[in-house]
């Protein structure tokens, strides 16, 4: 039947085999497949378990084993952070940073004994004693499901592009546009259409892949605006 993101994205949110599958998949369909050498060399990994002094979940291993070395597929704007890179602050793991600086993901200390623990993502704030870590994701896999959708709409410019979006302009993607049943986190939506992939920022900003540069060019004669990449 071939891949389908709207079919095939809910089981992958509940169980990691599936989710790393989807992943492969949906590389695969978008022209990026993945090959054993994209993976992180477990020498890789064990020396960050060394260097940290605590052990990976298997989620966690198990991702930067399938595509720790994609960052076409994982760090287009905000960045998943190298096994070297991989740090403890906070009384958390931290694997992943926003690219400016404003946010860090990571999985809580007590929850590192679990296989798929949840993730956390903490806000950099200028009153420091204001900052919590707040719920992301009830899995890593979740986390890593969210991270290569959202990092798509993030790629070359021939592929890619994004826009502010005017008022009412996210009621009419969730009308034109299939939703992908991705758990909201932070307001942002994921849509989809034949050839194309959408975020919407959580409703005010639009971000586009599309298959090939005549699709993305139809895509913003269909949705017209000020567009970066145009």
């Amino acid at each position: 039947m071939g891949f389908d993101i709207v079919r095939d994205l809910p089981p992958a949110l509940h169980d990691r085999a599936a989710a790393w599958t989807f992943i492969r998949e949906f590389a695969g369909s978008w022209g990026l497949p993945l090959a054993v050498e994209d993976g992180t060399p477990e020498a890789e990994l064990a020396e960050a378990e060394e260097r940290l002094g605590l052990r990976l979940p298997a989620a966690v291993r198990e991702a930067y084993a399938l595509f720790g070395r994609r960052p076409d597929l994982h760090s287009n704007l905000d960045t998943l952070l190298s096994p070297g890179e991989l740090a403890v602050e906070h009384g958390a793991l931290i694997f992943r940073e926003e690219n400016q600086g404003a946010a860090r993901w990571g999985v809580m200390l007590d929850d590192l004994g679990g296989d798929d623990p949840p993730v956390h993502v903490r806000a950099d704030l200028a009153d420091k004693y204001a900052e919590l870590w707040e719920p992301w994701t009830d899995r890593f896999s979740a986390a890593v499901l969210e991270i290569v959708l959202a990092e798509s709409t993030q790629g070359p410019e021939e592929l890619c592009d994004s826009r502010d979006l005017g008022a009412g302009e996210d009621d009419e993607l969730a009308r034109r546009f299939a939703l992908v049943p991705f758990p909201t986190e932070g307001g942002q939506n994921f849509y989809t259409a034949p050839g194309v992939l959408l975020s919407d920022g959580g409703g005010a900003w639009l971000s586009v892949r599309a298959r090939d540069p005549e699709t993305l060019a139809r895509f913003r004669a269909l949705l017209p605006g000020d567009w970066v990449n145009a």
